[in-house]
């Protein structure tokens, strides 16, 4: 009963991210082009105006930077006019300077964006990319890959296996 209970509370990343939202060997020489591409990214996805997402991550982005350390970042903003939250990941070609915590460069993102009333839902999903990211084994198979459908499937795998 109680391990129904723990996997109807940990979200599924499947039900975050869409096959298209996986954009492999990102090309961009600052923190700033990072963002205008994956906020075209997500404007194609969710129908959101570009310059609208993108405001919304510089506007997050000078409250402190999103750059966690271990070259991960996870931009994430509220917008209004989703109505789920929505998750893309980004794999760099190069890892970039994004003023993270421990001043390494970051060569994988994911880029959050949540309905305004999102509250426990924005919460979870952070949660569950934080999940992912802790298991070093992980992240470093999303380090080798550049192959969109398998970087989608490794981060959609059950939750038990994560």
């Amino acid at each position: 009963m109680i391990i129904g209970y723990l996997k109807e509370k940990i979200m599924d990343l499947s039900d975050l991210i869409a096959p298209e939202g996986v954009v492999t060997s990102l090309k961009a020489g600052t923190k700033k082009q990072v963002l205008e591409s994956l906020s075209e990214h997500a404007a194609q996805l969710t129908g959101l105006d570009t310059s609208l997402i993108l405001e919304s991550l510089l506007q997050r982005e000078s409250l402190g930077s999103t750059g966690l350390g271990g070259g991960i970042a996870i931009p994430h903003s509220k917008m209004t006019g989703l109505d789920h939250v929505v998750c893309l990941f980004a794999r760099m070609a190069r890892p970039i300077e994004f003023d993270a915590l421990d001043e390494e460069p970051v060569d994988l993102i994911f880029v959050l964006l949540a309905p305004e009333s999102a509250g426990a839902d924005h919460l979870k999903a952070l949660a569950r990319i934080s999940r992912i990211l802790r298991d070093s084994k992980t992240v470093e198979r999303l380090r080798s890959s550049n192959d969109a459908s398998a970087l989608y499937a490794m981060l959609t795998e059950n939750v038990a296996a994560a």
